[in-house]
């Protein structure tokens, strides 16, 4: 079963269950879904599908820090229900040790020489991380190893 299958059977389930939070959180994802397929005239696979889970996470922490500073804590707490359920979908995430092997990987097999090759390596490596590591910290590994 397909990953957008998946989230079809679990927005069911919720419908059954009258689970109203999580109903709404798998609906705004698969309106999000949606949206990028009508916008690219492309039925989604599963990378692309997880692609918007992932931007839908980062749009989803943004709001809890800015909730949190701004004393909403009611607000934060919604958008960190919907980051549990969304955070469901999403493979498994690397460990720091495996992060930083597919780092030293991708550095030698792109031949990258300096800080000129960042993105060569970032090109190997975010078809093999995406969704499964933060991209913001891996790009700052590699500057870590290029920078050596």
């Amino acid at each position: 079963m397909n990953l957008k299958s998946r989230i079809n059977e679990d927005m069911k389930t919720a419908m059954k269950a009258r689970e109203t939070a999580r109903l709404g959180a798998i609906r705004l994802l698969l309106a999000a879904v949606k949206q990028k397929e009508v916008d690219e005239r492309v039925e989604l696979d599963d990378a692309a599908v997880l692609s918007v889970i992932d931007k839908m996470l980062k749009q989803r922490r943004d709001s809890i820090a800015q909730y949190e500073s701004a004393g909403r804590q009611e607000l934060a707490d919604a958008e960190e229900f919907e980051v549990e359920v969304l955070t469901a979908y999403m493979p498994q995430a690397l460990s720091e040790a495996e992060i930083q092997a597919a780092v030293a990987e991708a550095v030698a097999t792109s031949g990258a020489a300096g800080m000129q090759d960042m993105g060569k390596v970032m090109a190997v490596l975010k078809p093999k991380l995406a969704g499964r590591a933060d991209m913001a910290q891996v790009s700052a590994r590699v500057k870590s190893a290029l920078a050596k």
